[in-house]
């Protein structure tokens, strides 16, 4: 008997120059007309001016608005539970608003249109929102976007690091399709061979880029929205998350001072590789032509951090099959660490 199987994926998509300038004219094209905005805290007030300037005039009603502190669960509650009557939600900026925009979203049911304002992780197009319950960082089911609104200059302006946190969690697509195949063939485990097709292949967007310029900007963009859709493809996050993202996990707990997501599933991604005899050479190669290496000049991860978070990682997920349920690799790991020439470069 033949599944059929009912995605939701966006419907409005814009990356392009000025977009910010336009996102009244999409609202008004999809007859939004009152809307709730949702700005990171700290945005430049630029940004969110030409969005509430080109709502206005539009003649879209922006009927509250709310600058994210934290991506709480809590706040996102409260949120939900004094919305009122609204035709979409807006989420404007990093992280912590846009997963607060998406669960509020998904609690009210209405559309939700993602303005990432760097291209930092593919969190910006996910199914899944990160928040904080009682101190712990979760993953909670979300809503996809209804659109996704990138304005390229705008991203082009962010922080060169953020760029290379972008790399790093494109990178981990490849290990974390890897662990999501090892768990069918050894557990039996659901997969699903588009979705694990369409994550893998984004990473050869950028493998011939050099620069951070208006092409890379638009061509990372368009690869971590798409590994987002391929999680709602599958129902999971296994095209986009595997033993890369528990090490990453563990750092988070464990570590004093954690770093952007994308750079630590990033340099995870390449250790696991190794781990798992694959991989290794087109991470290089994505590495060395974006020099995400650099990430790491002026600030070196500690070993002692890594070792510490290694030990944690395969007890973060229950039930998650990677590599790490293989076997022991902790003096594999350490080796790597310790011996491998690009670890010496970018661990103190």
């Amino acid at each position: 008997m033949t599944r059929i199987t009912q995605i939701a994926i966006p419907t409005l998509v814009r990356i392009k120059h000025h977009a910010l300038e336009r996102i009244g004219v999409y609202a008004r094209r999809n007859s939004f007309e009152r809307v709730l905005i949702l700005v990171s805290q700290g945005l430049i007030a630029s940004i969110t001016d030409s969005v509430r300037a080109a709502l206005s005039a539009e003649g879209i009603a922006i009927v509250d608005e709310h600058e994210i502190t934290s991506s709480s669960l809590e706040q996102a509650q409260d949120i939900f539970q004094n919305i009122g009557k609204m035709d979409a939600i807006i989420g404007v900026g990093g992280g912590k608003a846009l997963d607060v925009a998406k669960y509020v979203a998904f609690l009210s049911r209405i559309p939700y249109i993602s303005v990432p304002t760097s291209l930092s992780n593919d969190g910006f197009c996910s199914p899944q929102s990160s928040l904080e319950v009682k101190g712990k960082r979760r993953s909670l089911p979300a809503t996809i976007p209804y659109g996704v609104v990138i304005d390229i200059d705008v991203c082009m302006s962010a922080p060169q690091v953020l760029w290379w946190s972008g790399i790093g969690d494109l990178a981990s697509k490849i290990t974390a399709v890897y662990d999501w195949k090892l768990a069918f063939k050894k557990q039996g485990a659901q997969i699903d061979d588009f979705a694990a097709l369409l994550s893998d292949s984004t990473v050869f967007q950028l493998q011939s880029r050099t620069v951070k310029d208006v092409e890379s900007v638009r061509l990372l963009g368009t690869a971590l929205m798409l590994n987002g859709i391929a999680m709602e493809i599958c129902g999971s996050s296994r095209p986009a998350s595997g033993s890369e993202h528990l090490l990453s996990h563990a750092l988070d707990l464990t570590s004093k001072k954690p770093r952007l997501h994308g750079l630590q599933v990033g340099i995870a991604a390449y250790i696991m590789s190794r781990l798992q005899g694959q991989g290794t050479e087109r991470i290089v190669q994505l590495f060395d032509s974006t020099k995400f290496w650099d990430a790491f000049t002026d600030e070196p991860l500690l070993r002692e951090d890594w070792l510490r978070a290694f030990a944690a990682a395969p007890a973060i997920k229950q039930d998650f099959y990677t590599i790490l349920s293989e076997k022991d690799f902790t003096e594999d790991f350490k080796r790597i660490l310790y011996e491998d020439e690009r670890m010496k470069k970018i661990f103190a």
